[in-house]
């Protein structure tokens, strides 16, 4: 099931490259995703959610939050195209990933410290 969720390889390279700063880098992952959460549950304005969703693609992409990055995608295209019909339920999708990846990463930062 994870895997849907969380691309393992990427993480893998990550850790390889940030070695000690891995677990920050997680913590700052999860908390400029609450950020851009709460930002996106705000934001009525088809410029700003595209650029929050943008800025949210972009860093789940980086850490591997595949599904996460897919649904930020869809959400910045609406956005641009101005629909913004039945935007929420794409915000609660994300909200709902989210609530799946979160524990993945915090069981991910407890491994790393644990080595």
């Amino acid at each position: 099931m994870a895997d849907t969720h969380l691309d393992r390889d990427v993480l893998s390279a990550l850790q390889e490259v940030m070695e000690d700063g891995y677990p920050e880098l997680l913590d700052t992952f999860l908390a400029d995703s609450e950020e851009r959460l709460s930002l996106l549950r705000q934001v009525d304005d088809a410029d700003q959610l595209g650029a929050a969703a943008h800025s949210f693609k972009g860093s789940s992409s980086n850490m591997g939050a595949t599904r996460l990055a897919e649904l930020c995608h869809e959400l910045e295209q609406r956005a641009k195209q101005k629909s913004l019909e039945g935007i929420e339920a794409l915000v609660g999708e994300i909200d709902g990933e989210f609530a799946i990846v979160r524990p993945l990463y915090e069981a991910e930062r407890q491994r790393s410290l644990a080595e």
